[in-house]
């Protein structure tokens, strides 16, 4: 059975703060420690995945760089994609309907989760995103882009409000719950001893009841809204084709497939950065 993982770290066992988990400069000083811990929930959904019944797995480095996975501390035997490049599957890049059943580790709750930890829809600038009417957040497009391959997504972990939006988008998902949301940058912490059992039940689970699990992908045409935090961020993004602007904050468009609306919602987002160069 072949699994792909796709692997983000604000939903990682002990992390509560961008300060850890940024990347590699001054301004985040327990970036190593992060690292560590976005390793040992890979490794434990490895390990589940493999008693579950996988032969193969892939894992996508899914944070930032895309270069925070200690490949030298993984388990033997799999394959990591690391590293970013203008792919359209972005946080899912490399997934294809080859793939009996993927997984989701350490992802995190979509903009505007209340007491989601570090909750964010790809970039800061986002205020929320809806996919078909449905607010929606990384979660979301990582479940839609595997489901347009026929893949189910039957693991998650994240910490509770993460595991809770991943149940509600697919029935019969296996959740690992690493730490309670008490607001942003503030969590109840489980010890990396428990995580650990957790993720690999989960991972085990998940593989396991793959055959039972559809996957989920939006009705199309797909109808995405995005929303921004500042006007200014609407400026470039909704001047590209297929996007109309709603109003100063939002605009919205309509794509044939989510394939197209995915790939068209990543541009609109990396375009919107390019206000903060205007303000200097």
């Amino acid at each position: 059975m072949r699994v792909f993982v796709s692997v983000d770290i604000e939903g990682v066992t002990g992390l509560v703060s961008w300060s850890q988990c940024g990347g590699p400069n001054s301004s985040h000083y327990d970036w190593m420690y992060a690292r560590r811990m976005m390793t040992h929930d890979a490794n434990a959904a490895i390990r589940g995945a493999r008693s579950g019944g996988a032969t193969h797995i892939v894992l996508k480095d899914s944070h930032g760089s895309s270069r925070n996975l200690l490949i030298d501390e993984l388990e033997p035997g799999v394959e990591l994609i690391s590293g970013t490049g203008p792919h359209p599957g972005g946080m899912m890049t490399g997934i294809d309907s080859t793939f009996d059943c993927a997984m989701l580790v350490g992802y995190h709750g979509r903009a505007g989760t209340q007491d989601g930890v570090m909750e964010h829809t790809i970039s800061g600038s986002i205020h929320r995103m809806w996919i078909n009417g449905q607010e929606s957040g990384e979660l979301a497009m990582s479940i839609a882009t595997a489901g347009t391959f026929g893949v189910p997504l039957v693991m998650v972990s994240s910490d509770d409000k993460g595991c809770a939006e991943a149940a509600s988008l697919v029935p019969g998902i296996k959740t690992a719950q690493t730490k309670i949301g008490m607001g942003r940058y503030i969590a109840r912490l489980a010890h990396p001893d428990q995580t650990r059992v957790l993720i690999e039940s989960a991972a085990q689970q998940g593989v396991q009841s793959a055959p039972d699990i559809k996957p989920w992908r939006p009705s199309e045409p797909v109808h995405i809204k995005i929303e921004h935090n500042q006007s200014e961020q609407c400026d470039y993004s909704s001047l590209i084709p297929g996007w109309t602007r709603v109003d100063a904050y939002a605009y919205e468009g309509k794509f044939p497939t989510w394939a197209d609306a995915h790939r068209a919602t990543r541009v609109a987002m990396a375009y919107s950065s390019l206000s903060s160069q205007a303000s200097k």
